[in-house]
């Protein structure tokens, strides 16, 4: 079994506002179901002798019948450009962000430091008040309200 992988660039332009590359990328795999990004960045890296960091390839879709592969690339100049360029889920799927959570597990530790807040709060004032605290409730008969 011949796991041969041909990648092939095309419509290779020069953005330099954005000081980027950009190109349409071909990838023959007759023998693969489908080629990994990583694989793809790394021959694309070969081809460019450029560092790993600065090539995103995005959005691609595999022709009907299956062996030929199309998708998006971009090589920028620097990673100074990448960050300011590039969409930030496209820099957590490289990698480049550390370890996100999910938006209900913010949400969830959010309310969390709120309650526990509002408790710890309470209780900060009520001693300023001169009001004992027993485990939680308030002692009526100690708190001092004329």
């Amino acid at each position: 079994m011949n796991d041969t992988v041909t990648i092939w660039t095309r419509i290779f332009t020069t953005n330099r506002l954005l000081q980027q590359k950009q190109m349409v990328t071909d990838v023959l795999h007759s023998e693969k179901a489908t080629v990994p990004k990583t694989e793809i960045l790394e021959k694309i890296h070969e081809m460019c002798k450029t560092t790993p960091g600065v090539i995103f390839v995005f959005g691609f879709t595999t022709h009907f019948g299956g062996g030929k592969t199309a998708g998006f690339g971009m090589i920028y100049d620097s990673l100074h450009c990448t960050k300011k360029n590039e969409p930030k889920r496209r820099h957590i799927r490289h990698g480049q962000y550390g370890e996100t959570t999910s938006r209900k597990q913010r949400k969830e530790h959010k309310n969390r430091m709120k309650k526990g807040r509002r408790t710890a709060k309470a209780s900060v004032v009520l001693q300023k008040e001169g009001v004992k605290i027993l485990q939680g409730f308030i002692c009526g008969d100690c708190a001092d309200f004329s």
